[in-house]
């Protein structure tokens, strides 16, 4: 071969490599994002608080808050929900309001509102992540990094830590972890209740489908063309249980059908009809959207109590067999697999109705299995609220946190409550931690079921 020919095959050879190199790797986030621009900050955030915000490459709207004393450390937040329907800024501009908190505390905020509507917990933790990137090449590099996750972010964060935090990272992008009021079972775990308030619902109830109208397998939400709105719900929940009547003008019958519904499902009055709103439309979106039209919850084998007549519903109420292939693939995307390498703390209300607080004994089983129980210390609160507990506990969190990624100083339940009282002088009351307190399995607050 001659040398001419040598040097154009390596050249042809080495284009390859470069293009190919070019096609595998994403562009760094200072070319690949626009820089933030500057924002109007929530009137609740401290004087001399410097916002920013933009809407990045994959369509999701972010807002940036930057105390006037920064330290270095970013709180970059995954948010709850999640939302149906596209993006929307004024989604993130809520939460930085909810979570002023962080930045009254003198952390930088980072939150975005995640490209994708609906249940798609991979998605938005790489809406997350790359949030972070966008934060690196523009605004500052952190000193520390903590990834919150609140809600249904929670198991975003989790997922997002898995993604780029897991063992054997030579770079992981968050130094810690702090997730509060989590949904932390994974997808093909965390909603099975829903699916039971359906059937059990229906059994009491029979209008949602009302017998006239078509009728559809309850796990799928609603039938994708289906009209039925918010208030159609509401008004058909109030028919059968008048929870927009007064107690003492409910019929016996409304009463006692209420009544048979908190019981076997173990969630209070308040939640009835949020739950039920999400087990219609969150549903109708995950089985359409996520798991290819078929279901990925079941409640073969379920056995319901609380009723009078126990025998009688667990006759009575529809049955169904999660589907193997749209439980994989649901499952892929929402579960999580524990395999994190850095801190993480949890805060739970004892009493949660949204977010069962019997989910974190499944996180913690699940971190467990993946031999990284050293890195997980959970907290419990008596507090009945779901989206925010009290300002003191947040500050109090971070600062244990900070302390154990940065002096390896580990904390305790009782650490982190003795913390709060502390941020008590300067963020007023609301220190509710219970250091004793430990969940019990998912399994003695809904029921347990076959799964394929």
């Amino acid at each position: 071969m001659s040398m001419k020919k040598l040097l154009c095959g390596l050249g042809v050879l080495l284009a390859t490599q470069l293009l190919s190199g070019c096609a595998s790797k994403p562009a760094p986030p200072s070319m690949a994002e626009a820089a933030p621009q500057p924002r109007d900050c929530p009137a609740n955030l401290p004087a001399g608080t410097r916002c920013l915000g933009g809407q990045d490459s994959a369509g999701a709207f972010y807002l940036i808050a930057l105390p006037k004393d920064w330290a270095g450390v970013l709180v970059l937040h995954a948010h709850g929900g999640p939302e149906l329907g596209a993006p929307k800024p004024e989604r993130v501009a809520e939460d930085l309001k909810r979570w002023s908190i962080m930045v009254k505390a003198g952390y930088a905020w980072a939150g975005s509102s995640f490209a994708q509507g609906g249940v798609a917990v991979r998605a938005a933790a790489n809406d997350t992540e790359r949030l972070r990137t966008i934060f690196v090449a523009h605004v500052a590099k952190p000193k520390k990094t903590i990834l919150h996750g609140q809600s249904w972010g929670a198991g975003v964060a989790a997922k997002a830590a898995e993604l780029y935090a897991a063992p054997g990272a030579t770079a992981p992008a968050y130094d810690g972890l702090l997730l509060s009021n989590g949904v932390l079972g994974g997808g093909t775990r965390s909603y099975d209740f829903r699916l039971d308030l359906r059937v059990v619902y229906q059994y009491l109830c029979n209008n949602h489908p009302r017998p006239d109208e078509p009728q559809y397998p309850l796990w799928m939400g609603l039938p994708q063309a289906a009209q039925l709105t918010r208030s159609d719900l509401a008004a058909r929940a109030d028919a059968c249980f008048g929870l927009a009547t007064p107690h003492a003008k409910r019929t016996p019958e409304q009463r006692a059908r209420l009544q048979t519904l908190l019981d076997v499902i173990r969630i209070p009055e308040r939640s009835v009809l949020g739950h039920l709103n999400w087990a219609t439309w969150h549903f109708q979106g995950v089985v359409f959207k996520r798991s290819g039209g078929a279901s990925p919850w079941g409640n073969i084998g379920a056995r319901y109590s609380g009723s009078a007549d126990d025998s009688a519903l667990n006759a009575g109420v529809l049955r169904y067999a999660a589907d193997p292939e749209a439980l994989r693939r649901f499952g892929q995307d929402s579960d999580l697999n524990g395999r994190i390498a850095v801190p993480i703390l949890t805060v739970h209300g004892i009493d949660d109705a949204i977010a069962f607080v019997e989910l974190e004994a499944q996180f913690r089983s699940t971190v467990a299995a993946a031999g990284q129980s050293e890195r997980l210390v959970q907290s419990f609160s008596d507090d009945a609220e779901h989206s925010y507990l009290s300002d003191p506990v947040y500050p109090a969190l971070l600062a244990e946190l900070l302390a154990w990624v940065e002096q390896g100083e580990k904390p305790s339940a009782a650490t982190v409550l003795a913390r709060c009282k502390v941020m008590e002088a300067r963020f007023g009351p609301g220190c509710r931690l219970r250091p004793d307190y430990q969940p019990a399995d998912l399994a003695t607050r809904v029921a347990p079921r076959q799964r394929p």
